[in-house]
């Protein structure tokens, strides 16, 4: 790109500032209308939501205000691609989306997107491409070396259901063609891909492994969306309803840039909402597996309404019993009277601090988006370091804190 390329481009900042979500609203619109198909390969629920038009409206403008050195979004960049090989986007498709982003820009800001503009986006565009792509391309020669390891959508077999509390059901899965099991990282998240008769489409979902690498199986622990008959749950409640033992399921191989740092601080805190805590499990029961060295202190902090959505309390009090570096703190919002060893309200870290707060700690956290602010903004107020706080958000990103 020509110096005056790079101005073209830098120049719409304070466009897409402002409308940025109206621009990827249209860009959706557009590409949904032209090319139906892709309504398979994308989430319709975060469309319906809109949570992943202002997710593709911040990328956007990250990527137009740092359009002289993309290296800096380098992070930005192996968090989505880490998503896109989860949901097996391929070359193919950044064609597709290109030609409607430029066709929106064009259609979008009317007489103000000149041919030297329109140009100097589509310049933009084949450059972020081939970031993307050059990334993505690693990522999956990456899933295809490990043992066990595939790209794209592969059959798994159903062999275990259980109910883990009143919302929390974990389905264990293992490949339906009997061959091994790709390792994953504690923290990383997989992709199920069911039909749904209410769409009548293919929907993907990203859902977290809570269990350590064993290589024989993954663990997915879904919580059922009571009373919501928009697509954002309809995955999750099918599984619930429809999905039994001895029905087969389509994965792609694990992903996620939300992993356990072995080799970092000693005492690792781990800080859920909810549903939050699969994939803080996952790096839990790796940590106190019985051939760790065992020397992390382990504090793990969680919060649900009350002790009947409180999914594995009885693990987390096994693990506890043997592993006697790890302390637990339970907040229940409706706590019962019998119910004296656990916290009343939501999870507050202020009685924790002295207990967490400190040199050689690192932190992960995950659970909704206010729930990660409060308490990443809660460290950082007492002197905890940016680069010691690690945090994983459901869904597109909203979150901008590191």
């Amino acid at each position: 790109m020509t110096t005056d390329q790079i101005q073209q481009v830098k120049n719409t900042i304070p466009v897409l500032k402002e409308h940025g979500v109206l621009l990827t609203k249209h860009f959706y619109k557009r590409m949904f209308t032209h090319n139906p198909e892709l309504k398979n390969v994308f989430n319709m629920g975060n469309q319906q939501n809109e949570r992943q038009q202002t997710a593709l409206a911040m990328a956007v403008l990250a990527y137009a205000e740092h359009i002289e050195d993309p290296s800096v979004l380098m992070s930005a960049v192996n968090h989505i691609g880490q998503k896109h090989t989860s949901l097996d986007i391929r070359p193919e498709h950044y064609e597709i989306v290109g030609k409607h982003l430029i066709a929106s820009i064009a259609e979008v800001l009317g007489k103000a997107a000149g041919p030297d503009l329109l140009e100097a986006w589509t310049l933009a565009y084949q450059q972020l491409v081939h970031i993307m792509t050059t990334h993505e391309q690693k990522l999956y020669n990456e899933q295809v070396k490990s043992k066990g390891g595939w790209t794209g959508w592969r059959p798994f077999l159903v062999k275990q259901k259980i109910k883990e509390s009143d919302e929390i059901t974990s389905f264990y899965l293992y490949p339906a063609d009997a061959g091994n099991v790709a390792s994953h990282l504690p923290g990383q998240y997989l992709s199920i891909r069911l039909f749904l008769p209410e769409l009548n489409l293919m929907q993907p979902r990203q859902y977290s492994i809570s269990c350590s690498p064993n290589g024989e199986f993954y663990r997915i622990s879904v919580k059922k969306e009571t009373g919501n008959d928009h697509p954002d749950g309809l995955i999750s409640n099918r599984l619930h309803n429809n999905i039994n033992i001895g029905d087969v399921v389509e994965l792609t191989a694990p992903a996620g840039s939300f992993t356990l740092n072995k080799q970092g601080q000693p005492h690792k805190v781990f800080i859920s909402g909810g549903v939050g805590q699969t994939p803080l499990l996952s790096m839990l029961e790796d940590l106190t597996n019985e051939t760790q060295t065992r020397e992390n202190k382990i504090t793990w902090i969680h919060g649900c309404r009350n002790e009947q959505v409180h999914a594995f309390k009885d693990r987390i009090a096994e693990i506890t019993k043997s592993y006697n570096a790890l302390k637990q703190h339970i907040f229940y919002e409706n706590k019962q009277l019998n119910e004296n060893k656990n916290y009343h309200g939501r999870v507050e870290l202020e009685p924790l601090k002295e207990e967490i707060v400190g040199d050689q700690t690192e932190y992960y956290i995950c659970g909704p988006a206010p729930f990660i602010k409060k308490h990443y903004n809660f460290l950082l107020e007492n002197g905890v370091t940016k680069d010691s706080i690690y945090f994983e958000e459901f869904g597109p990103s909203s979150l901008q804190l590191n």
